[in-house]
């Protein structure tokens, strides 16, 4: 008897793209190299150890990044952008505006995401009736949480100064911008694994712009509450893209691995009816 793939089979394409399908070289290594590692451990673990071995490289992303962030700085690069765009969110500031900005930054904190992300992990397990989500979800949170954590410590930038800020403050190191840096990465995550379930177009791109606009006011709150330089920002959103990125490419390494382990017969090219 054929073997069941371990996730649902519309997940392999996104709209008429067969996600398990390789058409370079270096993809077709990494899926032979995915195959190799569920045969001898099991797909899930597979992953989980996949998904491990990324957020190293993503923490060592982090410390390349830092190394170009201070060299950026000393020459005076995008840096003067700081100052500039500081003072001139303080011009915006109003009682009105900064209270509900406020609010709003505050879903991207340790609590608000972690309850955002814990009821999107839910619904999405449940519905999925899979780990799938689970497993992804925490990949992503603790590689974005080690990325934040090796930043600060490596960098140990000081924040904008507190008579530019808005209360309450805050005083840990202000690079990377763990705020901006969590939002793209969890609301990419829960984003993709809906796209994955989405027959339209329409929606689907409706879901991605939801996911992206959330991330970049997420980000753009910081700079005008004055918590972060938007360098702090800026490289937050690079590093939480090129994570999600990752653990992208490693679910969809899981994908062509446990269909091709299920001998599950390929669609057409034009995607699932």
């Amino acid at each position: 008897m054929t073997p069941e793939p371990p996730e649902p089979p519309e997940d392999r394409f996104v709209g008429s793209k067969d996600l398990t399908r390789w058409k370079t070289p270096v993809g077709r290594f990494f899926a032979r190299a995915m195959e190799w590692a569920s045969r001898a451990l099991g797909p899930h673990t597979a992953l989980v150890i996949t998904l491990a071995a990324g957020a190293i490289l993503a923490t060592a992303l982090t410390a390349l990044s830092a190394e170009v962030y201070e060299a950026v700085v000393e020459s005076d690069g995008v840096a003067v952008l700081d100052q500039p765009l500081l003072d001139a969110a303080e011009t915006m500031r109003s009682p009105e505006a900064n209270t509900a900005v406020t609010a709003f930054t505050n879903l991207g904190g340790g609590i608000g995401m972690t309850v955002l992300a814990a009821l999107a992990l839910l619904v999405l397990t449940l519905r999925r009736r899979s780990w799938t989500p689970l497993i992804l979800m925490v990949a992503a949170a603790g590689g974005s949480l080690l990325m934040t954590i090796a930043g600060k410590e490596l960098i140990g930038r000081t924040r904008p100064p507190l008579s530019s800020a808005v209360a309450p403050f805050e005083y840990s190191p202000s690079f990377p911008s763990g705020h901006s840096l969590n939002s793209i990465v969890i609301a990419g995550i829960v984003a993709y694994l809906l796209v994955l379930k989405q027959q339209s177009k329409r929606t689907r791109t409706l879901t991605i712009a939801g996911a992206a606009l959330f991330a970049v006011a997420m980000g753009l709150s910081r700079v005008f509450l004055g918590h972060h330089w938007f360098t702090d920002v800026l490289v937050a959103w690079t590093l939480g893209t090129a994570w999600l990125a990752t653990v992208i490419t490693i679910h969809r390494l899981f994908l062509t691995v446990s269909y091709r382990r299920a001998g599950s017969p390929r669609r057409a090219q034009a995607g699932p009816p």
